[in-house]
């Protein structure tokens, strides 16, 4: 399985949200998730469960969790992580100034071949390195 997008975990956490104030983004990211043929990491599921359980505005159960990271894991690339990961997440870290984890998720999409990242959390419209970041609600 291929893919030429990558989704940080706010992509998700917005498709599962039962707040109101929500509901523009939860529009788009399921539009999105629609069009694209996207990748993610274990980072971005471990993500997903954390703050989908620990936010409660967000209305969502474990076992709606469980479906969802078990819908992904089954249908989409999931990249597993590996001591190169961490390095070149260190490196990239370094090189752009940008969180740890940040950077893991770049190192991921970047492994994955990926050309997309959709995310909040980087500059949108900047690419790093190989892979060109969009910020979709925006």
């Amino acid at each position: 399985m291929t893919a030429t997008s990558f989704f940080d975990t706010n992509v998700f956490l917005y498709v599962v949200s039962a707040a109101a104030e929500d509901a523009p983004k939860r529009a788009k990211a399921t539009a999105l998730i629609a069009s694209c043929d996207f990748a993610i990491s274990i980072q971005v599921m471990q993500e997903f469960a954390d703050a989908a359980l620990r936010k409660k505005r967000l209305g969502v159960t474990p076992a709606e969790v469980r479906v969802m990271l078990e819908e992904l894991a089954e249908n989409y690339p999931v990249f597993s992580p590996t001591p190169n990961l961490v390095f070149r997440a260190l490196d990239l870290s370094h090189r752009y100034q940008i969180r740890f984890y940040d950077a893991a998720i770049l190192a991921a999409a970047q492994e994955l071949g990926c050309q997309t990242l959709y995310t909040e959390d980087l500059n949108h419209g900047q690419t790093y390195d190989t892979v060109h970041v969009i910020n979709p609600f925006l």
